[in-house]
């Protein structure tokens, strides 16, 4: 309900009326409020692409391998999951997600890792590794506010490294 009307009508009311209940109680007995039920989806989300990346990732051992595999399973949960990116996205760029800006450091370390471990295995040539990770992290990242129905990312040939 929230990808296809967006977070501001996501209501109790609205939300029970997509869901096929006769009322609100049983949302309400479960959350105490909007703000809970908003952290659980995004939490759900979040949640749903470190499994899907940790699967996606655990095949592979190069640096190189491990760099596709991000760039390539980030495209690929994103094309699968649209509903849940874009209602991710909406909560986000309403202000309803949590975010704590410090531990975007934290979240592309694990780019960084592999760029590292490339260069001293000679895949890489030597970079700043930090500002690259910077870069893939936030290119891939910025993907969903490209989720849009004519978008077609998964033929997109750039994205085949």
């Amino acid at each position: 309900m929230i990808a296809r009307d967006g977070f501001r009508h996501a209501s109790f009311a609205r939300i029970a009326k997509h869901a096929g209940l006769s009322s609100t109680r049983l949302i309400s007995y479960h959350f105490a409020g909007k703000d809970e039920l908003i952290q659980v989806v995004s939490a759900d989300v979040i949640a749903s692409i470190g499994d899907y990346m940790a699967r996606r990732l655990a095949i592979e051992s190069s640096a190189a391998g491990l760099l596709r595999a991000y760039i390539e399973g980030m495209v690929e949960f994103i094309v699968t999951y649209r509903a849940p990116m874009k209602a991710l996205l909406e909560i986000f760029l309403s202000g309803g997600l949590r975010y704590d800006p410090p531990t975007e450091q934290v979240v592309c370390g694990h780019v960084e890792t592999i760029l590292r471990r490339g260069q001293v295995d000679g895949a890489f040539r030597e970079f700043d590794s930090r500002l690259v990770a910077t870069a893939v992290h936030g290119t891939v990242e910025g993907l969903p506010f490209m989720v849009v129905p004519l978008l077609d990312l998964a033929s997109a040939a750039f994205w085949r490294i």
